[in-house]
């Protein structure tokens, strides 16, 4: 007799199906599914047998098609404006780590702070079927198109530090005009008066708060705004280089920065033009990052909650994918003000130290 012959699966064929694991484990299509969705029902004898064919075949699930089926892909978009900042990566882990415990992965997408790659990153996450969008708002309205086809979609979408009033939904942002507002009050109370403002985007909402907490400390403590010592940057480095050199020849006592970017432009500039710091002005930066502390000067910063606002965004997510149809919520996170050499705090208790009594 001849000898009997198994074909092997030849290289680039098609993959193995749920039918040719039903075939050879001698069972029902439904069983096979049954087994591998875990249902209770199916006997010990049937289910070792659909996995030894799982694996014989070297089977994997069409996880897409069983995706859609449950009307779920156990996905979140996220989309950033620009992922080389180094204010985002904490924010990533934070909502991955969040989504990862819930059984949920996280497509990362990177707008340029561009409303074109915004506009085809919104598009592919809905094309892709994500369970619900993180969004950090790049500068711009959403297209009349754009707001249809996200409430066709019927998925929730949480705003992530920046708002949006066009847009119903959840907000997790940082009090921006606290953080700005401290920033400036210390250096105040620091004996600075002259404090210029970095400030990003006038059309970016935490840029407005950052301007507000700014103008409010100085009108506290009975200060004028100086229009001259206002720069309107994009959160960029070049953006902060410009400040630098528009704002550092006027000799402000200090400067607020409204973000590390912006930061690294403006003292650039202030080496340019043969200015150092804390020396010839004071500077507070807006978050902070744990190297900070080993550059000269070490920057006073306000620190921003990074890796809390990906795990409250994707909190905040998961409870509407559940269900939550309240009305739509704001989270607020508390910055914190961090105190080093270059606000010329410690310059200033050296020249005139604390006495005993005092406080």
């Amino acid at each position: 007799m001849p000898k009997k012959t198994t074909r092997k699966r030849a290289a680039g064929s098609k993959a193995p199906s749920i039918y040719d694991v039903a075939r050879e484990a001698k069972v029902s299509v439904f069983t096979v599914s049954a087994v591998i969705n875990n249902k209770t029902w199916v006997s010990a004898t049937l289910a070792r047998r659909v996995s030894a064919a799982v694996s014989k075949l070297n089977y994997r699930p069409n996880l897409l098609a069983r995706s859609l089926a449950k009307h779920k892909t156990n996905t979140i978009g996220m989309v950033v404006t620009d992922i080389a900042n180094p204010f985002f990566p904490a924010i990533v882990r934070g909502a991955e780590d969040a989504a990862q415990k819930a059984g949920y992965s996280v497509l990362l997408c990177n707008s340029d702070d561009k409303e074109d790659k915004e506009a085809l990153y919104l598009d592919l996450l809905i094309s892709k079927r994500v369970d619900g969008i993180i969004l950090n708002k790049t500068p711009g309205q959403l297209s009349p198109s754009q707001r249809k086809m996200l409430s066709d979609a019927g998925i929730p979408i949480v705003l992530l530090m920046r708002t949006y009033p066009g847009l119903k939904a959840d907000v997790v942002q940082t009090d921006d005009e606290k953080g700005a507002h401290d920033a400036v009050a210390h250096l105040i109370r620091n004996g600075h008066r002259r404090i210029g403002l970095v400030g990003g985007p006038l059309h970016v909402s935490n840029a407005n708060a950052r301007r507000h907490g700014y103008q409010k400390a100085l009108e506290e403590a009975g200060l004028p705004v100086d229009p001259s010592l206002v720069v309107e940057g994009d959160y960029r480095i070049d953006s902060g280089h410009r400040a630098g050199l528009a704002l550092l020849p006027l000799r402000p006592d200090a400067v607020l920065v409204t973000n590390y970017l912006m930061t690294v432009g403006l003292m650039s500039a202030a080496n340019e033009i043969g200015m150092s710091c804390p020396e010839d002005f004071g500077i507070v930066s807006f978050d902070d990052y744990p190297w900070l502390g080993c550059f000269t000067p070490r920057l006073t910063t306000i620190e921003l909650p990074k890796y809390e606002l990906g795990d409250s965004s994707v909190s905040l997510l998961l409870d509407r994918i559940q269900g939550d149809k309240s009305r739509p919520k704001t989270v607020t996170l508390q910055p914190q003000l961090r105190v080093r050499d270059s606000c010329g705090f410690l310059r200033n208790v050296r020249k005139n130290p604390v006495r005993a009594g005092e406080f």
